[in-house]
């Protein structure tokens, strides 16, 4: 089947993985075209480099050349006009899982990171380790490692790293992405609520994960965060090898001795210390997650260390986007309470005397809601000023499940910061160019664009007198 496609049509191509997967297509000599709405860098710059082109809305006539194959994104629901031709057409279409499972990771072995929080950090870390110990792994990841410019590579090697998603594959399709991923290894950084817009409850995603659980093979290898009580119940399989990672006693792979510094955090296991130039704990536990998928693949801690020595990051994760008369723009793709509240601290220890802000847009589908509404205003606290952007679409939920922004900024208040409530990207730009001042940390957290703040913001700062 595979043999007869010559030609790829990407519905939804400017998600992270669309955009690499349709740039790794071209590479290997495919006819490629895709089509989205709204798509925003780092994505678009990515694409335009690799001359692919991106018909800028959805239409049946971008179907015109007849296709041979149609990958359709997961935010592609029933009505988008392309979705409607393909059906009606009955053209050949599958989701970007099933591409991937079978023209990419087929035959491979396949390691599956997955959690709620940390999984770019770690697949990008855990991607450069083979990388820079010679394996030349393929890999994907939603997000660009500093160190490959590049969310996604296919290679002739037998090993193929992956960020496995818990988010469904497609409109027809509801299971979670990573079961399509032919796991050898998986690793499970963590487990929490998140996604509200397809998950009823903690526990549909422990299902979820359950079923990921079972795919792997009797000679793979089950990696999960052993302090985390909302997987605890998942561990007790006996069809795949099973090893705990975690700082507490109960784990296989235990990080103790830790030091946290504004630049560098070190950790040990009992036969070696290792040092990475990273900031806070979370990345401890992504940098053990790495260490055990590593060593049960056969490298060395000297190997290990090696690529961590030499690690640069990746975009939109904690990431310096300028300094402008002295106040310091961070970028930051946090979306959860968790994930925000790590970021911050991480950033405390970073720039422990200086006055941090933190820029929040709740654009997530389930942080327009009220299901983490304490936990948010909690996730802030090593901010000294937080503003937070409407919430966009609030008017789609009902009454009872959104978040109500009045109350957030009186909880954050409450713990003596300074709080505000603004319309948009400009309004916020705006109040800071007043507001912050030199010595000042701007981390703006969002998982869209976010209407080119990081840009506005540089650019008002600068033009103050």
């Amino acid at each position: 089947m595979f043999s007869e496609i010559k030609s790829v049509h990407l519905i939804g191509i400017g998600g992270t993985a669309m955009a690499a997967v349709a740039a790794a297509l071209r590479d290997k000599g495919y006819a490629v075209s895709g089509s989205d709405q709204n798509v925003y860098p780092p994505m678009s710059t990515f694409l335009a480099a690799k001359k692919i082109e991106v018909m800028p809305s959805y239409a049946e006539s971008n179907l015109a050349g007849k296709p041979d194959l149609v990958v359709v994104g997961n935010a592609i629901s029933r009505g988008n006009p392309e979705a409607e031709a393909i059906l009606d057409q009955k053209l050949r279409y599958c989701s970007l899982p099933e591409l991937l499972k079978e023209f990419f990771i087929r035959g491979k072995r396949s390691l599956v990171v997955t959690g709620t929080h940390g999984k770019t950090t770690t697949t990008s870390l855990l991607t450069w380790v083979f990388e820079h110990n010679g394996l030349n792994p393929s890999f994907l990841i939603g997000g660009i490692p500093n160190n490959f410019g590049e969310g996604a590579r296919f290679t002739d090697s037998p090993w193929f790293i992956i960020e496995g998603d818990e988010y469904d594959t497609a409109f027809f399709d509801k299971r979670s992405k990573f079961v399509h991923y032919l796991p050898e290894v998986v690793i499970i950084n963590n487990l929490e609520f998140d996604h509200a817009d397809i998950f009823e409850n903690l526990g549909v995603i422990q299902t979820s994960f359950k079923r990921l659980i079972n795919l792997v093979p009797r000679n793979g290898q089950l990696l999960a965060n052993g302090d985390d009580p909302n997987l605890a119940p998942l561990l007790n399989v006996t069809h795949c090898p099973v090893k705990r990672f975690g700082l507490g006693e109960q784990n296989s792979i235990k990080g103790f001795n830790m030091r946290y510094g504004p630049t560098a955090t070190e950790f040990e296991i009992p036969s070696f210390k290792f040092h990475l130039n990273m900031v806070g704990e979370l990345n401890v536990r992504n940098a053990l997650a790495v260490v055990a998928c590593a060593k049960h693949c056969g490298l060395s801690n000297k190997q290990i260390q090696g690529a961590f020595d030499t690690f640069k990051g990746v975009k939109r994760r904690m990431e310096t986007r300028g300094v402008v008369g002295g106040v310091t723009v961070v970028d930051d793709f946090g979306h959860h309470p968790t994930a925000i509240r790590e970021t911050l601290s991480a950033l405390r220890l970073k720039y422990a005397q200086q006055r941090i802000w933190a820029v929040f847009e709740p654009r997530t589908n389930t942080t327009r809601r009220n299901f983490f509404q304490n936990e948010l205003a909690q996730s802030f606290r090593d901010a000294d000023a937080v503003v937070v952007s409407q919430i966009a679409r609030l008017e789609l939920l009902k009454p009872e499940e959104r978040l109500d922004p009045q109350k957030l900024m009186k909880d954050i208040q409450t713990m003596g910061k300074t709080a505000i409530y603004l319309p948009d990207a400009d309004a916020i730009v705006a109040h800071l160019k007043k507001e912050a001042a030199g010595g000042d940390v701007i981390c703006v957290f969002s998982n869209g664009g976010f209407g080119g703040i990081h840009e506005k913001l540089l650019a008002a700062l600068g033009a103050r007198k």
